[in-house]
């Protein structure tokens, strides 16, 4: 299983340069079966990262384009009158996949928002009164712009706990400009990418990640954190029991991209600030610097215990 891992990662390697923490990261949410919001400016690929990802499986991929006039049932589906039937017939959404880029996700109302609530909670979608299950695996890869608030509605606090994980793509160095520019000159590596492999290996992995040892240890660490955050100085919401269990869940997900059956502080350090950060509300201040920095300092505020972390 750990060369389908390596795999993905040379694939989007191929396609995006420097990004190969935010692979990481990427696939630390898919095989924890939790969802992420990418936060960035425009231009700086992800909406790219999202397709190569997805293309990277060979999995049903979904996109909505989020914009104001879009309803709920554009998202999860309708029931409409077949009349050469005689009868209502449910038409799927776009929800109806394996990976889902929920692009520019703050662009809808609040009401279509809260529409990817149930599917990203509990895996199903329920349309006047009935509940159909959405195909595992289910992972939603959500953008937005920090920058540009016009015409955006924030997301609510329940609607960014579904959210595993908070990341940004690092901007490119001089060198990794200069690269970029060269592979996509004369080419379009995203067009002549293939799978390397199949949802089947994803559930697999999803249930082998499930079976990496937390020592009891490792799992009070996490619990001082989230107790601490919930009385540090400057936050006012801190980590909930859910936002826990994230964490958890994202170290054991992230050890096993590191090719280890057991968890280690540096995987709970590796993932906390993209899991803790966006859950914490912190006084007087929003966005995403101060949540990043409340995040950071909270770790930093934490002793890490020192064990043999195997079993």
């Amino acid at each position: 299983m750990q060369e389908h891992l390596q795999a993905i990662q040379k694939n989007v390697a191929s396609v995006l340069v420097g990004q190969e923490s935010v692979t990481r990261l990427l696939l630390t949410a898919l095989l924890a079966g939790g969802h992420v919001l990418m936060e960035d400016v425009p231009g700086m690929g992800k909406t790219v990262m999202a397709r190569t990802l997805a293309r990277s499986v060979a999995a049903e991929f979904g996109r909505v384009q989020f914009t104001p006039d879009l309803l709920p049932s554009d998202v999860t589906g309708l029931n409409f009158y077949n009349q050469q039937e005689g009868k209502f017939v449910f038409s799927p959404g776009p929800v109806f996949c394996n990976i889902l880029l929920a692009d520019e996700i703050n662009r809808a109302t609040p009401r279509t928002q809260s529409s990817l609530l149930e599917c990203m909670a509990e895996g199903q979608v329920t349309v006047d009164g009935v509940t159909r299950r959405l195909p595992p695996p289910f992972f939603v890869l959500a953008t937005q712009n920090p920058v540009e608030t016009l015409g955006t509605y924030p997301l609510p606090e329940a609607q960014l706990d579904r959210f595993l994980m908070r990341v940004s793509m690092s901007p490119p160095t001089q060198e990794q400009e200069v690269a970029i520019l060269e592979r996509f000159r004369d080419d379009e590596p995203l067009e002549k990418l293939n799978a390397v492999c199949t949802k089947e290996d994803i559930i697999a992995l999803q249930q082998k990640t499930r079976q990496v040892y937390a020592h009891k240890a490792m799992l009070g660490y996490i619990a001082a954190l989230a107790q601490a955050s919930r009385g540090h100085k400057g936050i006012e919401l801190g980590l909930s029991p859910r936002g826990s269990l994230a964490l958890l869940r994202a170290s054991q997900a992230y050890a096993l991209i590191q090719g280890r059956e057991f968890v280690t502080p540096e995987d709970v350090k590796a993932v906390a600030v993209p899991v803790i950060a966006h859950r914490l509300s912190v006084s007087g201040m929003t966005g995403t610097a101060p949540q990043n920095q409340a995040a950071q300092a909270l770790l930093d505020s934490v002793t890490v215990p020192t064990e043999d972390w195997s079993r």
